[in-house]
């Protein structure tokens, strides 16, 4: 107990004390948590086997998965404040024809490069691998995009739209790999399930947002008992609590296996509650405030469990470069695509596609599911690998895009609680 609370201290002010290096290379904060959790990690600090000064395995970091898991909550909770009717209505069709079509082109192109792959030299990655990962490619990592967004203070059509389409991602994804994975299995063993293909992922997207909304509208009528702002925080933070520990529950119905996406019940509670609650708007931003902390742990702990071991194997780095390529057009041409389809603004159309290059915790969920796979364990050290790219360099990535959009100012902020202003503004 006592190694575990001096562990997420020293994660805690590291990561703060990377953030201002970062600042002076006006590189994003989520970045420098990233860099904090490598150089903590078993790789580095964590060698001097010095006990409550950097992890020494990936297994201690892994008996921490529980903070990462509740700092997802509240991400997701957070994203769910964006799905306000009002904004649906102006955006909620763009978005929703975004989110399926960059998606789908995404695992469609890197499908079609990793087969190829595949049929070059069948000994270097299995045709059932290659058709997984290009299902896994779907997924974008809510987390970092939001950080920078909160970070930067970032407004504008380009923002509501990015935070709507990576949240949409989620449940495309989840279809995309519950079909591929299937799909795959059958490939292997000579059967396909039709129920496992199509039904699992419908039913677990239906429960999912079932469970959200049913707590989205519990939290509303619970809060109504309380009046102070500290009470009305805690039932809250409690209820994101609640929903974590409820989604990570699963169940058996014959062969089938069902559950619960954290991200998904998550942010349909969030959704619900921001649409219903006539004081939500100053919560939420209680509860964000609340969560910070939490929050800078997610991301030091993310970059302390990247395995560096996944570097010195050459194959993975070749398959992990051609998966990257493939997924980096594939997020690019399908956002453009689909934004030209929807006419959105020329900002919009050339810039959202590097936001959605993001790609963490749900990715490697997928990858976790898929060592069962014959070559399961291939396909987790490229998910590894990728993550540890784009992790690092996507929020570089997208706060650019957000800057060139014009929906972050020039960097001139003194004050944390005010928006960010033009440096040359200021001294002007």
């Amino acid at each position: 107990m006592e190694q575990m609370l001096i562990l997420l201290a020293v994660c805690l002010v590291g990561g703060l004390l990377m953030s201002r290096v970062a600042k002076k290379l006006s590189l994003p904060a989520v970045t420098a948590y990233l860099v904090a959790g490598l150089l903590l990690g078993p790789f580095c600090i964590g060698r001097l086997n010095i006990s409550g000064l950097g992890f020494q395995s990936l297994e201690q970091v892994d008996g921490l998965r529980v903070v990462t898991q509740v700092a997802l909550g509240f991400i997701a909770f957070a994203i769910g404040n964006e799905f306000r009717l009002s904004q649906l209505k102006t955006m909620g069709r763009q978005a929703i024809t975004v989110g399926i079509l960059q998606a789908v082109i995404t695992t469609a192109l890197v499908d079609v490069a990793l087969v190829a792959l595949h049929f070059i030299n069948p000994n270097l990655l299995s045709l059932p691998s290659a058709i997984t990962l290009g299902a896994i490619a779907a997924a974008t990592a809510p987390a970092a995009t939001l950080m920078v967004v909160k970070q930067y203070k970032a407004d504008g059509p380009l923002t509501k739209l990015l935070l709507l389409v990576v949240a949409i991602d989620d449940a495309v994804g989840l279809v995309l790999f519950s079909a591929s994975i299937g799909i795959a299995r059958a490939l292997e063993q000579g059967s396909i399930s039709v129920a496992a293909v199509v039904l699992e992922p419908i039913i677990e997207i239906v429960l999912s947002l079932g469970l959200g909304a049913l707590s989205g509208f519990l939290l509303n009528y619970l809060e109504k008992f309380f009046h102070s702002r500290s009470k009305r925080l805690s039932i809250s933070v409690a209820f994101v609590l609640l929903t974590v520990g409820l989604s990570s529950l699963k169940f058996h119905v014959g062969d089938l296996t069902f559950g619960f996406s954290l991200l998904l019940v998550c942010m349909m509670t969030g959704t619900v509650f921001c649409n219903i609650c006539d004081f939500s708007e100053e919560l939420m931003g209680r509860v964000d405030r609340w969560s910070a902390p939490v929050n800078i742990l997610f991301f030091v702990l993310s970059g302390a469990e990247l395995d560096l071991n996944i570097l010195s194997n050459p194959m993975v780095l070749l398959i992990g470069l051609v998966y990257i390529v493939a997924r980096s057009v594939g997020k690019y041409l399908g956002a453009y695509g689909s934004c030209r389809l929807t006419h959105c603004s020329n900002s919009i159309t050339h810039n959202l596609g590097i936001t959605l290059l993001p790609q963490a915790g749900v990715a490697l969920g997928m990858a976790q599911t898929a060592a069962t796979l014959s070559d399961g364990a291939m396909v987790r050290s490229v998910v590894l690998f990728s993550v540890l790219i784009y992790e690092l360099v996507g929020p570089v990535l997208t706060k650019r895009a957000l800057t060139r959009a014009g929906e972050i100012c020039p960097e001139g902020k003194t004050n944390a609680r005010t928006p960010n202003k033009d440096s040359d503004a200021a001294q002007a």
